[in-house]
């Protein structure tokens, strides 16, 4: 789907305010109501606009520790890859798992209560995951900048 000018405005105006109403979206994107909630709609079919979600503060709901984990696999075939990305969808402390290049194969982010509670997942959780050769951790002091909003090109560019 290609998105024209009017879909990249929607677009960055959901991004920062999912919660906005559509005749608020309307009167901000210039056009009425019924269309405005047509384009949201198609963007939605499309997958363009995967889903809508709450940003938590961790804090308020005891999660104070992140790290980043980067693994490497003892076996690299496409069973033993679809293995490992099969089990990680079942570990609810994993929020992301990137497939990279480089010295390892995957890029996770955890989030977990504290130290000994990461510790306590390594050893009974990602320790156990299939096909694990090697875990590098990092572990998050702080967090300068944490964006969820991608940036939308201007221009009619973009796919």
């Amino acid at each position: 789907m290609a998105l024209d000018k009017t879909d990249r405005k929607i677009l960055r105006i959901l991004q920062s305010d999912g919660r906005i109403t559509n005749a608020d979206l309307a009167e901000r994107i210039g056009i009425s109501p019924p269309p405005t909630l047509e384009r949201v709609r198609k963007l939605e079919r499309n997958g363009i606009i995967r889903r809508y979600a709450a940003l938590i503060n961790p804090l308020a709901v005891g999660v104070e520790t992140f790290t980043f984990v980067e693994v490497t696999l003892s076996r690299h075939g496409q069973d033993a890859v679809m293995a490992f990305m099969k089990a990680v969808e079942g570990v609810p402390e994993i929020l992301e798992c990137h497939h990279i290049t480089g010295d390892a194969d995957f890029l996770l982010k955890i989030a977990v209560r504290n130290i000994p509670a990461y510790e306590d997942l390594v050893l009974h959780t990602l320790t156990a995951l299939p096909h694990i050769q090697h875990l590098k951790s990092l572990v998050v002091l702080s967090t300068l900048k944490n964006e969820t909003s991608l940036p939308i090109a201007e221009d009619d560019n973009c796919r």
